[in-house]
């Protein structure tokens, strides 16, 4: 806390989302810090300065992380608006670097509104011939995206929902053997619901239904055992966590019913998997192991998607994990899970980087793929990658597993590396600026390209550097 002392910190938009985050009003959360509400209405107006005693009253009534609140600046909306203003359309204001980290910092609302703008203009684009249906069109990426910000937000760990799921799972006990046996039986004492295998022919080209009228749960044959247990665990959380997850749903203010229905499939997904896998159990082999897949998935009989998923909520205040994200993308490229933590060589628009070598899992497919990674600024990340078979569907898709370098020695997968085995990559092509890259397959929207009659370069789509 010295560093904090020494200096004014005038955190005020941050103080007022927080508030907004715990559904409370100023007077209520006055009462709870023992300040009057005009206090905490000059602190958000950012009148006056967050005390040091100010921040211990709040890490401790609220559980915060203070390292988390007092940072310099939100690095992932900053990082969201370089890639817009880089964007040909607004490109030549010259938006400067101190500006876009000042709106992310103190205007977080405003960074969320510019980026939803930007993203239903990118729908537009993609869909010329509908432009005259814009609010059609505006609406096809927002509730993804909605729902990806608030995982983002919460860094997709969910305490309320941890403290339930663990008492369950104390009943339950662990282990994909006995979790066989005593989740059916909970299923039926505690909700009257049966479990049955179907032949694939009666559901139709379901994998998992639940029938309301005879409150049956019926898993297809075609399920492995991880993924029949994680069924039946997702319907005891939609059972037993139906009042809490409509109070988070409540608390999150959905822009919509889509949205709202994306949140609640992904909060029992999330309570699914803290079931099967309970927190302090999970966290505790995941660093006994040096977060080793195979082991963990064995231990926990969960598949590698799962257990990758719950690698990435290990965020509890005391006994967080090491901060993962996570990318799950198909055999064409395309994004279709991504869990980020802030700075992670993620583009929020548009594709991934072809020099990245986790792209090579596809052709070596149930192999990790190790690669350590230096991205534009400097800043690099150990990833590991495995491309796995998905029920039903004729092509696998991968898993990209990473963190910041710093945290490899905590992971048997920085061992597979020599500490000079570094691959240069970028974000998106149209937003990165290395140059001479081979592999490139778009220019850069911020800069001029330099194109000579008279000579070919190796690399494509030549530019000026500056």
């Amino acid at each position: 806390m010295t560093a904090v002392a020494d200096r004014k910190l005038y955190l005020g938009p941050r103080l007022r989302v927080l508030r907004r985050e715990l559904g409370l009003n100023q007077t209520q959360m006055a009462e709870e810090l023992g300040v009057s509400p005009s206090y905490l209405n000059h602190l958000e107006r950012n009148q006056r300065p967050l005390t040091a005693q100010m921040l211990l009253r709040l890490a401790h009534t609220y559980d915060i992380d203070l390292r988390e609140f007092v940072a310099a600046a939100n690095e992932a909306s900053a990082s969201g608006l370089h890639e817009i203003f880089a964007d040909g359309l607004v490109r030549d204001l010259g938006i400067g670097r101190n500006e876009v980290i000042e709106v992310a910092e103190n205007y977080p609302t405003v960074a969320e509104a510019v980026g939803r703008l930007y993203r239903a203009l990118g729908d537009l684009r993609r869909m010329p011939e509908r432009v005259e249906q814009l609010g059609a069109a505006a609406q096809l990426a927002a509730p993804l995206d909605w729902l990806r910000d608030v995982l983002e937000q919460k860094r997709n760990h969910f305490p309320e929902i941890e403290r339930l799921t663990e008492a369950l799972s104390a009943r339950l006990g662990t282990g994909p053997e006995m979790l066989l046996r005593t989740l059916p039986e909970q299923l039926q004492a505690d909700h009257g619901i049966s479990m049955r295998v179907m032949p694939e022919a009666v559901l139709v080209g379901a994998l998992r239904h639940y029938d309301f009228h005879r409150r049956r749960l019926m898993l297809s044959e075609r399920l492995p055992i991880a993924s029949r247990l994680f069924g039946m665990a997702f319907q005891l959380a939609s059972e037993a966590l139906k009042d809490l997850i409509a109070t988070t749903i409540s608390r999150a203010a959905p822009p919509d019913e889509e949205a709202a229905r994306l949140l609640r499939v992904a909060l029992i997904n999330y309570a699914a998997a803290a079931i099967l896998m309970p927190y302090p159990a999970f966290a505790a082999a995941a660093e006994e192991s040096r977060y080793d897949m195979d082991l963990l998935m064995a231990r926990f009989g969960a598949s590698y998607e799962q257990v990758a998923h719950r690698l990435t909520t290990l965020d509890r205040q005391g006994e967080r994990g090491v901060p993962l994200f996570l990318i799950k993308i198909d055999t064409a490229g395309n994004v279709a899970k991504r869990h980020a933590i802030d700075g992670a060589p993620i583009a929020r628009f548009g594709g991934g980087c072809p020099r990245w070598q986790v792209h090579r899992a596809f052709r070596q497919p149930g192999e990790t793929i190790v690669d350590r990674i230096e991205t534009l600024d400097g800043a690099r990340f150990l990833t590991f990658a495995r491309a796995i078979p998905r029920i039903a569907a004729r092509e696998p898709a991968t898993i990209i597993l990473g963190c910041e370098e710093k945290y490899a020695r905590r992971l048997l997968y920085g061992d597979m590396l020599a500490e000079d085995a570094v691959t240069p990559i970028g974000p998106a092509c149209q937003v990165c600026t290395r140059v001479d890259c081979r592999e490139r397959s778009l220019p850069p929207v911020t800069r001029v390209m330099e194109l000579q009659p008279y000579q070919r370069p190796a690399a494509p789509y030549p530019f000026r550097a500056i």
